[in-house]
């Protein structure tokens, strides 16, 4: 059974920097693709980044390229988003996901607030 957390939300002001933590378990995450979306309230869920199996590269969403940084740490079987350069409307919960033997699996997300 696959399993995904989140954790390292905060809130924090404009300009900080977090790193948001998705452990896997009943997947390894070297070889499959692992997102980081985001819903911010009242909008619909957006992509914010992906890092590709086998180490294959990572992609970013316009918004968060050049401040944000995905990441993998195959011993603990985690991936991380860095968040830098934090601005208000990055506030959003943020989620992980895979897809895995033909089903997309989803954490429960960690809040992020940026204010002042």
């Amino acid at each position: 059974q696959v399993q995904l957390v989140e954790s390292g939300g905060g809130l924090v002001q404009p300009g900080d920097s977090l790193r948001l933590s998705c452990a896997a378990s009943g997947v390894m995450v070297g070889t499959v693709h692992t997102n980081w979306f985001r819903q911010a309230p009242g909008k619909e869920r957006e992509f914010v980044a992906r890092i590709l199996n086998g180490g294959a590269g990572t992609d970013y969403a316009d918004s968060v390229k050049g401040r944000f940084i995905i990441s993998r740490d195959y011993a603990k079987n985690t991936v991380y988003l860095q968040m830098n350069s934090l601005r208000p409307e990055d506030t959003a919960i943020y989620y992980c996901n895979v897809f895995f033997r033909g089903h997309t699996h989803w954490g429960r997300g960690t809040q992020v607030t940026v204010a002042s």
